[in-house]
């Protein structure tokens, strides 16, 4: 699939919990918090589960977002699979 069309489709779950897979097999579960054209944010689960709301990416930059355990970014150009994730504790499926 192009990033165009996992930038709209992420678009579409914005506020949802997902799983993304890498073309690299990383896999990332999480909230998609947003997206532009080139990256999709998503607040890891585990950094909830541990109480850990710090101010993220867009207050303190991309490297103390990471530090604080903010946001993690996934290049849209490097997702292998997309599907909307239903963990215990998180909504269940939709």
């Amino acid at each position: 699939m192009s990033a165009e069309y996992y930038f709209n489709h992420c678009q579409k779950h914005i506020n949802r919990p997902v799983e993304i897979t890498t073309h690299e097999g990383i896999v990332h579960r999480g909230i998609v918090h947003g997206v532009d054209r080139t990256h999709v944010y998503l607040r890891p689960f585990d950094n909830m589960a541990a109480g850990n709301q710090g101010p993220g990416l867009f207050a303190w930059g991309a490297f103390a977002g990471g530090l604080l355990g903010g946001f993690t970014g996934v290049a849209l150009g490097s997702i292998a699979a997309f599907r909307p994730y239903g963990g215990f504790g998180y909504g269940g499926f939709y």
